[in-house]
C-alpha cells in the first residue's frame, strides 16, 4: 500500500518509464533455462537487450548531466545537501536508477552471457564516479567509512584504492604451510583456491567450530 500511494506521488511520465523499465527486466529474466543451448539467444531476446542498452545509456546521459549541478549546489552546506537529495530522491537518479542497477546485477547472476552481449553494464559503471562524489558530500560520510562493520573485508581494501596493492603482493601458501599454521591454534580455510583467516570469526560465531 505504502508503494502505490507513492506511486500516486510520482509524475505519470515517470511512473510510465518504471513501468518500462521493468517490461524490459522482465522480459530478460529467464523463466526456464531447461532445454536452452548455451550462449544462443533468440533474435527477440537480443532485441530487447538492445533495447535496455538504449534505455540505460539515455537514462545515465540524463543522471551524468543532472549529478554534477546536484554536486555543485549540495557542498554548499549540510542543509543544501539535504534538500538536493530530496529533489535527486524524487528523479529518475532516485527511482529508476537503484531499481535498474539491482535488476541487472540479478540478469547478470542469471544470465552473465546475455547481459554481456546487450552491454548495459559499462553504461552504468560511467555513473561511478559522478555518484561518489555526490555521495561523499554526505554528512557522517567519515565515520561510516571508519565504521568497521560498513564494508568489511576486501569491500573496504576495495572502496579505499588498497585493492591494487594488494593484487601486488599476493602470497602464494602451500598445504603444508596451512596445516602447520592450524596445528599452532590458526584457523585458515579454503575456499575455492584462496587461503581465509576465520580466527576471529570463530570466536563470533553460533555454529561451533565443528561446523566451521
Amino acid at each position: 500500500m505504502d508503494q502505490e500511494l507513492y506511486s500516486k506521488e510520482r509524475s505519470a511520465s515517470l511512473d510510465l518509464l518504471l513501468r518500462f523499465q521493468r517490461l524490459l527486466i522482465s522480459k530478460l529474466y529467464p523463466a526456464d533455462c531447461v532445454g536452452q543451448v548455451p550462449n544462443t539467444y533468440s533474435p527477440d531476446l537480443l532485441g530487447v537487450g538492445s533495447l535496455l542498452k538504449k534505455y540505460t545509456a539515455l537514462l545515465c546521459t540524463h543522471i551524468s548531466d543532472i549529478l554534477p549541478v546536484a554536486t555543485s549546489i549540495a557542498c554548499t552546506s549540510h542543509r543544501h545537501f539535504a534538500e538536493v537529495s530530496c529533489v535527486v530522491d524524487g528523479d529518475l537518479t532516485g527511482i529508476l536508477l537503484p531499481e535498474l542497477v539491482v535488476s541487472v546485477v540479478l540478469l547478470l547472476s542469471k544470465n552473465a552471457g546475455l547481459m554481456q552481449e546487450a552491454g548495459a553494464i559499462p553504461l552504468l559503471a560511467g555513473l561511478l564516479e559522478h555518484l561518489d562524489r555526490f555521495n561523499h558530500l554526505a554528512p557522517g560520510k567519515e565515520r561510516d567509512d571508519n565504521e568497521d562493520l560498513a564494508w568489511p573485508g576486501i569491500m573496504g581494501s576495495f572502496f579505499t584504492g588498497q585493492s591494487c596493492r594488494n593484487n601486488e603482493e599476493v602470497t602464494l601458501i602451500r598445504k603444508a604451510d596451512l596445516e602447520n599454521h592450524n596445528k599452532d591454534g590458526g584457523f585458515w580455510t579454503v575456499i575455492d583456491g584462496k587461503v581465509y583467516d576465520i580466527k576471529d570469526f570463530q570466536t563470533q560465531s553460533l555454529t561451533g567450530s565443528s561446523i566451521l
